[in-house]
This record gives structure tokens, C-alpha cells and sequence, in this order.
């Protein structure tokens, strides 16, 4: 009788709790504020954004997608981005997050760093 109510149990947490894929690469959808963000391209920060070392280099692609290149390493990060006002959210294909803000239209907080618009 206890294996029959486990099973259902974990039949019923599994239906309840799964969540569908985002754009069908298997990755959990994000959690969304309640106001809506703007839709790629949109916005005006689409482009490429590099360190002052000239090390990472970040590219925000207009259609919603990141690709950051770390020194030697291109495509070091991929993943999709979404901008609310001048707010940035990330979520890595490998299910990191992050955010950071635009300050002006050519500067970008992000990650303990200083990007400036190439």
C-alpha cells in the first residue's frame, strides 16, 4: 500500500509541478514581473557592449538572444535577454541568471562590471 501512495504522490508532484520548456531548448520559463517587458528589438540598447579592458565583450542580439565572448573565448555565454525600462535580465542557456542596468544609452552595469557601448 506505501509503494502504491508513493508512486501516486510522485505521479502527482510531477504533473503539478512541471513547467514548460522555453522556446523548446528544454530550460525552465522565467518568472515574469507583472508589468510587461519590452519586446526584443525594441529597445535601444541592441548591440555590441565591451569592457573598458576590452576583454568581455557582449553582444545583445535584436532578437532577444546574448552571446558574450571572454577573452579568447568566443561564445564563452549564450542565452536570451529581456529589457524592462532600463533594466536588464538574463538567463543563460545552462540556467544562470543575471541582470544589470543601463545607466545612459551607452553604459551598462553589469555583473560587477563596465560595459560601454561599441
Amino acid at each position: 500500500m506505501t509503494d502504491l501512495r508513493t508512486a501516486a504522490l510522485m505521479l502527482a508532484l510531477s504533473t503539478t509541478l512541471s513547467v514548460p520548456a522555453l522556446d523548446g531548448v528544454g530550460a525552465s520559463a522565467p518568472c515574469r514581473a507583472a508589468t510587461q517587458p519590452t519586446r526584443a528589438g525594441d529597445h535601444p540598447y541592441v548591440g555590441m557592449w565591451v569592457t573598458t579592458d576590452g576583454r568581455i565583450r557582449h553582444e545583445l542580439l535584436p532578437n532577444g538572444r546574448y552571446d558574450e565572448a571572454r577573452g579568447a573565448r568566443r561564445s564563452a555565454y549564450q542565452g536570451h535577454y529581456e529589457v524592462e525600462g532600463t533594466s536588464i535580465r538574463y538567463w543563460d542557456d545552462t540556467g544562470f541568471t543575471a541582470d544589470g542596468t543601463f545607466v545612459d544609452d551607452n553604459t551598462l552595469h553589469h555583473g560587477g562590471m563596465v560595459f560601454r557601448r561599441e
